[in-house]
């Protein structure tokens, strides 16, 4: 590897263990995931992270995706692991394929496609949440290196696939998103790309400067103090930020389900103090490692009919306090002001009813955007 080049993500999703999705057995698995810089030379990272016993691929495969379940002609490239056509990955650990050449352009599509030899229970599955975007399971057989993949299912989610990088050149910025379901993108509309972090991706391309890859590891439901769906956002900070690829800054946005308190647990009902407590030991061991820190403000959720008795005046008042600290605090490197961006000027306790998808919690696509539209790229310099 050149001196001067660098590995840095340039896509990602946040493992978290099974709800009783589907197993598989002797299937291929094929994912669509989009690129935020391109590169020469790339590499796959596969997560067996809540496993209770070794995860086997039996044949792995990245490629350029053409349509639906097919790739372009020529353009696969068969991963290795280590020199081995396959893999077995321990509980709980990450397993890094071998690189590969393949030109892939910015905000190109791919295709990694897995084989499953044996059987792997719906308990045992990892998965991203809320893909929001059409990827394809095979029926029985191993079908990795198949130009035109048969389908046996669609699903909307990840599995196992956690991290794509590409060699980059060594000025490339990479930047880890940490978020709940509003950075995951839930709602949105599937094979559209509007998630914010989608439209961050789009706008640091057309900028044309310095590469920046875009690791989105947002997960659907995420708190910063307590575990719901996967590890809180203080558990998960080592893997899903300081360990992802030629990481140098990071842009937070979690603390919403902190003051919605899903399961209405009194021991989990939060204040504005302890939200800022955990945003503060995020900024401190970001800047422990050299990595600078953009703190995101939480949007209203006045109106929401997500979750019954999910907002009342104390949560907002606490809302309204993180945001100040975000904004004013003087922890963060930089702010991302997607309350500013989305919030009603006339109800501020609300989204403006053009950028909210309808259950107002969740933004509207062109809300989405919005969103990805209020970061200053400066901050990337």
């Amino acid at each position: 590897m050149p001196s001067d080049n660098r590995w840095i993500g340039t896509w990602a999703a946040a493992p978290a263990p099974a709800e009783g999705v589907i197993g598989f057995n002797n299937q291929t698995i094929r994912l669509n995931p989009r690129v935020s810089i391109g590169g020469e030379r790339l590499r796959v990272r596969i997560s067996n992270a809540y496993g209770n016993r070794p995860l086997i691929i039996g044949a792995a495969m990245i490629a350029l995706r053409d349509k639906g379940p097919t790739i372009v002609a020529g353009a696969g490239r068969k991963l290795s692991f280590g020199g081995r056509d396959s893999a077995v990955i321990a509980a709980g650990a990450v397993q890094y394929s071998d690189a590969v050449d393949l030109s892939v352009q910015p905000l190109a599509d791919l295709a990694v496609s897995f084989h499953l030899p044996g059987e792997v229970p719906a308990n045992f599955v990892i998965t991203g949440r809320y893909a929001r975007q059409t990827n394809y399971i095979s029926p029985p057989g191993n079908f990795a290196a198949e130009t035109v993949m048969p389908v046996g299912n669609l699903t909307d989610q990840w599995f196992f696939l956690c991290g794509v990088d590409v060699l980059a050149p060594g000025d490339a910025r990479g930047v880890a998103v940490l978020g709940d379901s509003l950075t995951d993108g839930n709602i949105s509309t599937i094979d559209a790309f509007c998630r914010w972090p989608d439209q961050l991706a789009r706008r640091l391309v057309a900028r044309g400067a310095r590469p920046v890859g875009i690791m989105n590891n947002g997960l659907g439901g995420n708190r910063i103090l307590h575990d719901i769906r996967g590890d809180s956002g203080l558990r998960r900070f080592d893997r899903d930020v300081l360990a992802q690829p030629g990481v140098t800054h990071v842009i937070v946005m979690l603390g919403t389900n902190d003051l919605r308190n899903r399961w209405a647990k009194p021991e989990e009902e939060v204040i504005a103090e302890q939200v800022i407590a955990g945003l503060q030991q995020m900024a401190l061991r970001a800047h422990t490692a050299g990595i600078k820190i953009i703190g995101a403000t939480l949007t209203p959720f006045g109106n929401e009919t997500y979750m019954a008795n999910a907002w009342n005046p104390t949560r907002e008042t606490h809302r309204v306090a993180v945001n100040a600290w975000i904004r004013e605090g003087g922890m963060f490197d930089g702010v991302a002001d997607f309350d500013a961006a989305l919030r009603d000027p006339e109800i501020p306790t609300q989204m403006r009813a053009v950028d909210d998808c309808g259950d107002g919690l969740h933004p509207s696509d062109g809300g989405y955007c919005k969103m990805g539209d209020a970061i200053d790229l400066a901050l990337f310099a």
